[in-house]
């Protein structure tokens, strides 16, 4: 197979015995990048000015204003850089290889103070076990570029399938975006209506769910699940999602984790991926949406 079209495999194998010390450094690193956009934009609803987004070579920011210039920064998971880009020209690049979060963190506060950003970082990374601070972490420290590019390329065909089941909704829908919080692509719809307050929420999960949603993602086994997964769940959850028939066969609901699974390698067995993650998805709306009695008619195209 030439170096062409092993940059074009779609669907490929992601084992996350294989790449989890990388995953858990590129958390780390992805985090780092996340908190500089939330710190140097304005909020929005849902947090949506947090994620990042699905790029041509990686994921990166979008672009950022910076006073009267605009920043972006991408993963490069083709040439293996993050690259940092001001719009009246500077750029700056750090190579993506084996080294601590403490040492990539050093070097990525250089970068933005050589190109004149000014932004202030919490070090404590969010929404994991045992966190350590970003300029104190000699723990993470894996590299492995192949399983950084696959993971991409698992991003790029996810992101095409969510885009092809979205065009059926009318409703309101979030963007398909990538959260460094909980490591994983998501895309959701709204009914319109407020959700209930859930208890114990704290404010990110308050605001996140301020609305009915059902949501869909895929995430690849980190938080000590062990695989890759594509998920589906609604909040409110109806009493009886559980129960609900889903397709395909191989997908069903996870109970410890309250909601639907279709695990990665399940669906790369299928004969056709795209179109059983497309019934996945499909399926998995259709019983949330009628079980949660949304106005279908109104927010769906016929």
């Amino acid at each position: 197979m030439s170096a062409q079209s092993a940059d074009i495999t779609r669907w490929p194998a992601l084992s996350w015995s294989e790449w989890a010390e990388t995953a858990d450094t590129l958390h780390m690193w992805t985090q780092i990048v996340g908190k500089t956009r939330l710190a140097l934009t304005p909020l929005q609803n849902h947090w949506w000015n947090v994620p990042l987004y699905v790029t041509a070579h990686g994921l990166g920011t979008s672009a950022i204003s910076c006073g009267y210039d605009v920043l972006d920064i991408e993963f490069n998971f083709i040439a293996h850089e993050l690259n940092l880009r001001l719009g009246s020209g500077a750029t700056r690049s750090i190579a993506l290889r084996p080294q601590t979060v403490a040492e990539f963190y050093r070097q990525y506060l250089a970068c933005l103070g050589s190109l004149g950003v000014s932004v202030k970082i919490n070090p404590m990374p969010m929404e994991v076990a045992n966190p350590i601070p970003f300029d104190l972490d000699t723990v993470h420290k894996s590299y492995d570029a192949d399983y950084a590019h696959r993971f991409w390329r698992v991003l790029v065909d996810a992101e095409r399938v969510f885009r092809e089941f979205g065009t059926g909704f009318l409703g309101k829908i979030s963007p398909i975006h990538f959260f460094w919080g909980s490591f994983d692509l998501a895309v959701t719809r709204f009914s319109g209506r407020p959700a209930p307050p859930r208890d114990g929420a704290d404010g990110i999960q308050r605001e996140a769910y301020s609305h009915e949603v059902i949501s869909a993602g895929f995430w690849p086994g980190n938080g000590g699940y062990g695989a890759a997964a594509f998920y589906a769940y609604a909040v409110p959850t109806p009493a009886e999602l559980s129960e609900a028939a889903i397709r395909p066969a191989a997908a069903g609901w996870d109970k410890a984790l309250g909601e639907f699974i279709f695990k990665y390698d399940a669906l790369c067995a299928e004969p056709s991926p795209d179109q059983a993650l497309l019934e996945f998805l499909q399926s998995t709306y259709d019983a949330a949406a009628d079980l949660a009695t949304w106005d279908r008619a109104a927010l769906e195209r016929h």
